[in-house]
């Protein structure tokens, strides 16, 4: 049960972002432009960092829906994400993955965990600047919306079916786009709790 009102047809975030669409869409912008902009890591590989992130934070709803997003990227490959959440250094990804997972995950713990050593391992493994620029920069913005998700007592169901559609369309059509349509729905009742 939500500790304030939130839309009881939206889970998770998308709940929490209706409540307030000013702060909702500087966070999409974020998400969009880490996610799904012009990188030199795929798009799955960016949405296996946020998954993973989220999975250490036991976030349901983001390690879900980031997850389904991920296998959308993926060609559909679920088990992969299932294994990069259980222990990444046995999936089936790159070595260069595997050492920015590694920096994601000490990101997640805290910031200064994270070492010129582990830094210089991801480059030798061929990660660029921006890529590790980008995994620290998701790392720490999915520990945010975890904690936003989970702070508020989101509803996060459990319907993997519920998931991996969503996540099939928030794959096809970006962040922004899916989110507008909520926000424009539900802005209004925002309004009214404010």
């Amino acid at each position: 049960m939500p500790h304030i009102a939130l839309p009881p047809d939206l889970p998770g975030i998308r709940g929490a972002m209706a409540f307030r669409p000013e702060t909702a869409r500087p966070l999409n912008a974020l998400v969009e432009v880490l996610l799904t902009g012009p990188n030199t890591l795929t798009r799955g590989e960016r949405e296996l960092i946020a998954t993973y992130v989220s999975s250490r934070n036991c976030t349901h709803y983001c390690h879900s829906i980031h997850g389904a997003i991920a296998a959308a990227h993926l060609g559909g490959d679920e088990a992969l994400v299932k294994q990069v959440k259980v222990d990444f250094t046995q999936a089936n990804i790159s070595p260069k993955l595997k050492a920015l997972l590694g920096i994601a995950g000490k990101v997640q713990q805290d910031g200064k965990l994270v070492t010129p050593a582990d830094v210089d391992a991801a480059r030798k493994l061929g990660a660029t600047d921006l890529e590790i620029h980008d995994t620290v920069l998701i790392a720490a913005a999915f520990c945010m919306y975890n904690r936003y998700v989970d702070g508020l007592g989101t509803n996060q169901p459990d319907d993997e079916a519920l998931y991996r559609e969503r996540g099939r369309r928030v794959a096809r059509d970006g962040y922004v786009t899916v989110s507008e349509e909520y926000l424009a729905t539900h802005t209004d009742a925002a309004h009214a709790h404010a």
